[in-house]
């Protein structure tokens, strides 16, 4: 059953008959205001709707504090007043999404708001093109680390077709490693151009500009 099909049929089979507690707000401000649950219990095993995992994940990003300890870069995000409705979001969901592609709100839009016009469902490969790994880089530029044993600067790119990461060279300074980095991913960008297309032709210019501005 794919998850367009589960949710309707959830919506169809299990409706709410008013016996329920009420509910409260979900983290501070979405409002689940479906006439049918989202998770019953059946045969024994939770069942969850694909389209109220993906709205309240959502809202977790965007208010939820603990989730900001750990995500910091997720702090500010925000979501339209609509979709603090879940079932105004779950209906441009119905429209919208794709069996295992992924919500985000960064390809069509650097506004950092989820909303009908910024977000998309996109696979994968396309999310992970466009992340910042922080974490993983420390403090150097995106794209490049310093290898202490030779003195000099590493760069690396992760190209999403081979799901390897590509060796750059070494450099003497963490602008020129990170110049090889911000080329190649360019390149990548205009390989993987055609797929981009495919999905919505507004997310190649995007990412484009999302590369110009990795720091």
């Amino acid at each position: 059953m794919s998850c367009l099909e589960q949710t309707l049929w959830l919506e169809e089979n299990c409706k709410v008959n008013g016996r329920g507690s009420p509910r409260g707000l979900v983290y501070g401000v979405g409002v689940n205001d479906a006439a049918y649950c989202q998770q019953p219990r059946m045969n024994g095993k939770r069942v969850w709707c694909p389209a109220y995992v993906v709205w309240k994940s959502m809202l977790a990003r965007a208010y939820d504090a603990k989730f900001h300890a750990k995500q910091p870069t997720y702090s500010g995000v925000k979501v339209c007043d609509e979709w603090h409705s879940f079932m105004s979001f779950r209906k441009w969901w119905l429209e919208n999404q794709v069996d295992g592609w992924e919500l985000d709100k960064d390809i069509l839009s650097d506004a950092g708001v989820y909303s009908p016009e910024t977000s998309i469902f996109v696979p994968a490969w396309l999310n992970l093109f466009t992340t910042d790994s922080g974490a993983a880089r420390g403090d150097c530029q995106i794209g490049v680390y310093f290898e202490r044993r030779r003195g000099r600067f590493v760069a690396l790119c992760r190209n999403p077709m081979s799901k390897k990461q590509e060796y750059l060279g070494l450099f003497d300074t963490p602008e020129a490693a990170h110049l090889a980095w911000r080329t190649r991913k360019l390149e990548l960008a205009i390989e993987l151009k055609p797929k981009m297309d495919e999905i919505n032709p507004r997310i190649y210019q995007q990412v484009v500009e999302i590369i110009m501005k990795a720091r």
